[in-house]
């Protein structure tokens, strides 16, 4: 991340090798494959609508400013109707003016000078049924006229390897609500748990610092009205909105096979780094 705030290279000659002027600067390029999700869920867990907004971009700090190849999935599908089972399938691709798609067709390869600093390969959208990284499962329950029970269990759908950063889920509650209780049931392996009924904003802040793959976590709040709960006052709760970040993880399953300098040029060793970071960008649950 502080490679955006890093000098446009100028310590590496046109082959490669450092001059004097900052020994500790390196001949580098930064690739991150970037996907938005946004996936709006039923309250009994189903997803009603699921998009993936994309991209790739690069921060490049490389020396002479030599032409790059990018490869991606060789099963990489553009458009619904040319898909094959186990394939990655993308609804549409639009690639930076600076790309030459010559080679994209047949081999899936890219071919580019990059500018200095950070700029976008390639934006892409994918929509229809993916594997969504969590799962929300709500529920409501009335014990008195006046007293509620919320309660909220997410599960972690990615693999045990994996693991949603800094999530903080949102739920809503009526405007008649006198006071709130959270109680959590903690999944191994979760971090810095803590629930809270915020009063000024008129909900309920949950937050985990860390949250495993493969785990469940489970948030119930007691809630007491300042007078009988009616339809209008329930319609109130919600709609839940959850964030989270995933390092390491894309659910599109689009790859980048190899970034190479098209030619050999002896000598020239720049440091690659390639990944891949998951972000909700509308994460939602009906009540």
């Amino acid at each position: 991340a502080s490679a955006v705030h890093k000098p446009v290279i100028s310590s590496v000659n046109v082959n490669g090798r450092k001059t004097n002027l900052h020994s500790n600067q390196k001949n580098e390029i930064f690739v991150d494959i970037l996907e938005r999700l946004n996936v709006l869920f039923s309250n009994n867990g189903y997803v009603l609508n699921s998009t993936i907004d994309g991209c790739i971009q690069m921060k490049s700090y490389l020396a002479g400013n030599p032409e790059l190849r990018l490869a991606l999935n060789e099963d990489l599908v553009i458009g619904k109707g040319g898909s094959q089972y186990g394939s990655v399938v993308l609804d549409d691709i639009n690639f930076n003016d600076c790309v030459n798609l010559t080679e994209f067709e047949h081999a899936r390869t890219l071919s580019f000078i990059p500018p200095d600093g950070e700029f976008i390969v390639l934006n892409y959208r994918m929509t229809g049924e993916f594997r969504t990284p969590f799962r929300i499962f709500p529920a409501i329950e009335e014990v008195e006229p006046n007293k509620l029970e919320v309660s909220v269990m997410i599960r972690a759908e990615m693999a045990d390897n994996h693991f949603g950063a800094n999530v903080s889920v949102e739920i809503p509650l009526p405007r008649c609500t006198a006071a709130a209780s959270c109680s959590l049931i903690t999944g191994p392996g979760a971090t810095q748990c803590n629930a809270e009924y915020v009063s000024k904003d008129g909900m309920i802040l949950w937050t985990l610092k860390k949250f495993p793959g493969l785990s469940e976590q489970t948030m119930k709040a007691k809630v007491t009205l300042s007078q009988p709960c009616t339809t209008q006052i329930r319609r109130e709760i919600g709609p839940i909105n959850m964030n989270f970040e995933i390092p390491m993880y894309n659910v599109s399953n689009l790859q980048v096979r190899y970034l190479r300098i098209a030619e050999s040029m002896p000598g020239y060793t720049p440091y690659r780094w390639v990944r891949y970071v998951t972000q909700s960008n509308s994460y939602v649950c009906r009540l």
